[in-house]
C-alpha cells in the first residue's frame, strides 16, 4: 500500500492559498512576504475567511496534542518546555475541504503552527517574557507578539521587552536567528553582552560567547552598536558598519580586543553556519521505516514502528527535520495510525484497531 500526495483538485483556491500562507508563517515571514500576505488578506472577504479557517484547524490540531497555550503578557519560564503526548494521539475530525488544504500544506512541510495575530497594537506598558531552549531540543521556534520569529538553538535564551516605542529582545546565552516582522516605527532591537543589533524587516542570526557577539544576516541589513540599555556595553560595538545579507562581524567583548570588521561569507560558509537549524527532509514513495530512521537520526525523541505491517507503507512528502510530534499527528490524523508514548523519549506507531 502507498500513501502519495493528498488529491487537490477539489480544494478551492483561497483555502489552498491559505493553508500555504498557514505553512509560511510556521517558518517565519520575511518582509517581502509580509507585505504579500497583508494585500492577500485584504484583496477578498474570502481570503479573510480562509485564513481564520485554517487557523482554527492548526490550533485545533495543537490542542488536541497537548499542546500549552503560550501568553505574551505574563512571563512564563516554562514556554519553550518540549511538548509532549498523553498515552494516544487523538484524530480530529475536520471539513472535507479543510482536511484537503490542511493536509496539503503539512505534505509541503510540517510545523507547529502558533500564529496568532499579524500585527500587534503598540503596548501601552512593557511586555516581558523570558523563553530559554529546552535542555533536549534541538532548537526551539517560537513567535513573537509581533510576528517575528525566533528560533534558539540549543541551550539559548531569550527574554522579550516589548514597548509602544521599540521591540527589544535580550539574547542571555547562546545562538538564535531572527526573522523580523516589518514594523517602521518600532525597530526590533536583539541586546547581547551590551551589542544592540537593529532591524526593521529582516534575517539574522546573533550568537553570544565568553570572548564575543557574531553577528551574521541573512536577509536585509542591520546596524551594530553600543546598547543603551541594560547590560555591560562593548566599547567596539560603534565602531562596526552596517552588515548586509551574506555578511558576518564579529564584535569582541574584551576592551583591548582589535576593531571588528565585516566580512563577505560563501553560500556554504553560511550554511554551515546555520547547520544547526532544521532541514526539510524530502521524500517520494520512501518507505516509512526510511523517513522514521531520517527523523531518529536527527532528534532525541526516538520513533519506532510497532506493527511490521508498516514497513511497507510509502510516502512521499517533505517534512521539517525537527517536528517529530507534527510528523506523528500527521500520521494519526491523515493515514489512520495510532501512537502511544511507552517511555519518555520514545514514540510507538500502531496501526489503528
Amino acid at each position: 500500500m502507498s500513501f502519495a500526495k493528498p488529491h487537490l483538485q477539489r480544494t478551492d483556491p483561497a483555502g489552498m492559498a491559505a493553508a500555504e500562507w498557514v505553512l509560511r508563517h510556521d517558518r517565519g515571514l520575511t518582509a517581502a512576504e509580509q507585505d504579500a500576505f497583508s494585500q492577500w488578506l485584504a484583496a477578498d472577504p474570502a481570503h479573510r475567511a480562509a485564513w481564520a479557517e485554517h487557523r482554527r484547524g492548526w490550533e485545533e490540531l495543537d490542542r488536541l496534542a497537548g499542546l500549552q497555550t503560550s501568553t505574551h503578557a505574563i512571563p512564563d519560564p516554562d514556554l519553550l518546555k518540549p511538548r509532549r503526548f498523553g498515552r494516544s494521539i487523538p484524530s480530529l475530525s475536520l471539513s472535507p475541504s479543510l482536511s484537503l488544504s490542511l493536509a496539503a500544506a503539512a505534505a509541503l512541510a510540517l510545523g507547529i503552527f502558533l500564529w496568532q495575530r499579524l500585527a500587534t497594537p503598540p503596548a501601552k506598558a512593557p511586555i516581558t517574557a523570558a523563553v530559554a531552549a529546552a535542555p533536549l531540543a534541538l532548537i526551539e521556534r517560537r513567535e513573537l507578539p509581533d510576528g517575528s520569529v525566533v528560533e534558539l538553538n540549543r541551550g539559548a535564551a531569550v527574554t522579550e521587552r516589548f514597548s509602544a516605542g521599540e521591540r527589544r529582545v535580550v539574547l542571555a546565552r547562546g545562538e538564535a536567528h531572527f526573522t523580523v516582522a516589518k514594523n517602521a516605527v518600532r525597530p526590533f532591537i536583539v541586546e547581547a553582552s551590551g551589542v544592540a543589533v537593529q532591524a526593521v524587516g529582516t534575517a539574522f542570526n546573533v550568537r553570544l560567547d565568553r570572548a564575543a557577539v557574531e553577528v551574521l544576516v541573512t536577509e536585509g541589513q542591520v546596524s551594530v552598536a553600543q546598547s543603551t540599555v541594560g547590560g555591560v556595553p562593548s566599547p567596539r560595538a560603534n565602531e562596526v558598519p552596517l552588515v548586509s545579507a551574506g555578511e558576518r562581524t564579529i564584535v569582541p567583548l574584551a576592551p583591548q580586543a582589535p576593531a571588528p570588521i565585516v566580512e563577505q561569507l560563501s553560500p556554504a560558509e553560511i550554511a554551515a553556519r546555520l547547520a544547526w537549524q532544521p532541514r526539510l527532509l524530502d521524500f517520494t514513495n520512501a518507505p516509512l521505516p526510511e523517513i522514521v530512521a531520517e527523523f531518529n537520526r536527527r532528534n532525541p525523541v526516538r520513533l519506532v514502528l510497532g506493527d511490521p505491517s508498516l514497513n511497507s507503507l510509502r510516502l512521499s512528502a517533505a517534512f521539517r527535520s525537527d517536528n517529530v510530534e507534527g510528523f506523528v499527528r500527521l500520521m494519526v490524523s491523515d493515514f489512520g495510525l495510532r501512537a502511544e508514548r511507552r517511555e519518555r523519549e520514545e514514540i510507538i506507531l500502531y496501526r489503528a484497531k
